[in-house]
């Protein structure tokens, strides 16, 4: 199997039955045609099209990084699939999306990520609430998947574990003395 058509999604991978729709140079998002099937398209070709789009059941839609996610809020419970694009791997506004989405959009279906994925950024990735991985067609998706696993514990609050270590850490030995800075 051709590792273009696989994804990382949890922590397994899967074959892709999604297309991504890009635009050509030259195209406009009124109107460049969709096709059939399963495809997540442009954010802007989804707020140029809902009327057509929103009668097809398997439609997911992408952000670029220089977009807001508050465009699709209270529509994202009708989506399959929403990608986050990573145009650069040193661009970390997807990031700053995901998270948006997770937590004050509140969505829970799948939450991809596309574009110049790397292995070293998967982990990162997943704190922030991604759970699905396209990552570039010239790296081993094997070798990436060891990407999700390079720490065993984290030590920041975000997506993935709301309580920072230390308030997850429980001492066994308590103060004699009241003193409230034993340990540190």
């Amino acid at each position: 199997m051709p590792e273009q058509n696989l994804i990382i999604k949890g922590r397994e991978i899967v074959e892709d039955d999604w297309q991504v729709l890009r635009l050509a140079e030259g195209e406009d998002a009124e109107t460049v045609a969709v096709p059939a099937g399963k495809i997540i398209v442009p954010l802007q070709v989804w707020l140029s099209q809902r009327a057509t789009l929103a009668a097809r059941a398997e439609i997911g839609v992408w952000i670029a990084s220089d977009e807001r996610p508050e465009a699709l809020k209270g529509e994202l419970d009708r989506f399959g699939v929403v990608a986050v694009d990573f145009p650069k791997f040193t661009d970390g506004r997807g990031y700053s999306i995901a998270y948006n989405l997770r937590t004050r959009l509140g969505y829970k279906g799948e939450l991809r990520a596309i574009g110049d994925v790397l292995r070293d950024q998967l982990f990162s990735m997943h704190r922030v609430g991604f759970n699905a991985y396209a990552t570039r067609p010239d790296r081993s998706i094997h070798d990436a998947l060891k990407g999700l696993t390079v720490f065993s514990e984290t030590y920041q609050a975000s997506v993935d574990e709301q309580q920072p270590l230390f308030r997850r850490h429980h001492r066994e030995a308590q103060p004699a003395s009241g003193d409230a800075g034993y340990g540190i």
